[in-house]
């Protein structure tokens, strides 16, 4: 078994973004040589997300994070005084992982799918961890 760990940095532009992230994470697949098993996205940050989800139409970004806006708007009593309460519960319901599958030495992924680091509380330099592990 064999294991190797990435980072790749991300710099968002707004205060809520889906950034595309795909070719990374696939660039970072090939680099570690391995061509069967598993490769998890870990974004170690409170206020962001990792999502898989249509990357062919940038409207379905927009409809994501519009949505996402209207659930839980910035600005409203929260009790975290920071002003970034809705960031923190964006997060949670879009969560910190993903897992792929590595086969012929590439991700898996569904012909309209993408992967998208999610911030709710830019425009920041993030990072987004990668671990790709198999044969």
């Amino acid at each position: 078994m064999v294991s190797q760990i990435y980072t790749i940095s991300v710099r968002t532009s707004s205060r809520t973004q889906l950034v595309d992230i795909t070719r990374q994470v696939r660039e970072l697949v090939r680099k570690s040589g391995i061509r069967e098993g598993i490769c998890v996205v870990y974004v170690p940050h409170t206020t962001a997300g990792v999502t898989i989800n249509e990357n062919a139409d940038p409207s379905v970004r927009e409809d994501i994070e519009d949505v996402l806006n209207r659930l839980v708007p910035p600005g409203r009593n929260y009790r975290h005084l920071e002003g970034n309460a809705d960031s923190h519960v964006k997060s949670v319901m879009v969560g910190p992982s993903i897992d792929l599958i590595v086969t012929g030495g590439d991700i898996l992924l569904g012909t309209w799918q993408g992967i998208f680091f999610c911030e709710f509380d830019g425009p920041r330099n993030r990072k987004v961890l990668v671990r790709v592990v198999g044969e």
